[in-house]
């Protein structure tokens, strides 16, 4: 089974797409909230097509380890610095998505001379920069009052966002009820306990690599006001928005390959 041992838990990961190829991108893959491979894994799009890439579970969700205390954003971002030993990457591009976004931000300000180049979607820099909704608020509602909020919270639109965008959301909701995992909802309530402190900001400015931050105009999770501001943050960073909310790549056909393209520069 492909678990790397690292940090006190075992990381269960996936190598998939081009890896016999050289001269392939070489891509880790960074889930948001919630991320388990077995029934997440559509979330990476078309990447595989365009690179050797690896996706993996984070700590205390899908098949990797629990540690024994609370995670922090730094214990996060430490285990994807791990995965990348395990399998042998000194460097490679990296796509944070939502949490994983942060996650990202936290490997590349800490460990910029293993990022190449860094894609951020759907994300918010914390500080002043500005914070992600406080998801972990929502666990106070009942769970039809959490599935109203994140409607509007994942497109401001709401409903008005369209049928498929409804779909969309019935296929989210779906895909993360169907995690085997008895305690799905644990792990997922410690991450966004970590990601409540969440905050790169002021250390972003110190990122010297190519950036693509990459926004959805509605969304309401990781406000495009949030995304602007690291796009100032960040020396040269370059900022690309979509037709869609924080769902925005499953939403708008244009995003993966922009930040396909992005990834083979």
């Amino acid at each position: 089974m492909p678990f790397a041992s690292a940090n006190g838990i075992e990381i269960y990961h996936e190598r998939a797409g081009l890896t016999d190829r050289p001269g392939a991108p070489r891509v880790l893959f960074i889930n948001g909230s919630g991320g388990d491979l077995r029934t997440m894994r559509f979330l990476a799009g078309p990447l595989p097509d365009t690179c050797d890439l690896v996706l993996y579970d984070q700590r205390c969700l899908g098949q990797s380890g629990w540690g024994d205390e609370p995670p922090t954003m730094a214990d996060y971002a430490a285990d994807a610095a791990a995965l990348l030993d395990h399998v042998g990457w000194d460097t490679c591009r990296v796509v944070g998505v939502s949490f994983g976004g942060m996650v990202a931000q936290e490997l590349a300000v800490t460990w910029p001379e293993r990022v190449e180049r860094l894609v951020l979607a759907c994300t918010s820099p914390g500080g002043t920069g500005g914070s992600s909704y406080p998801l972990h608020e929502l666990w106070e509602l009942s769970a039809h009052e959490r599935q109203a909020a994140n409607i509007t919270l994942l497109d401001t639109r709401g409903e008005a966002a369209g049928e498929a965008f409804i779909g969309m959301m019935q296929m989210l909701a779906a895909s993360a009820a169907a995690s085997p995992d008895p305690r799905q909802e644990e792990g997922m309530k410690l991450q966004l306990a970590a990601r409540s402190h969440h905050d790169t900001f002021e250390r972003l400015a110190r990122l010297t690599m190519p950036v693509l931050i990459a926004a959805g105009r509605f969304d309401g999770i990781a406000p495009l006001a949030n995304q602007e501001a690291m796009a100032r943050q960040i020396p040269g960073a370059r900022l690309e928005l979509f037709d869609g909310g924080h769902v925005f790549m499953l939403q708008d056909p244009t995003a993966w390959p922009v930040i396909a393209e992005y990834l083979v520069a």
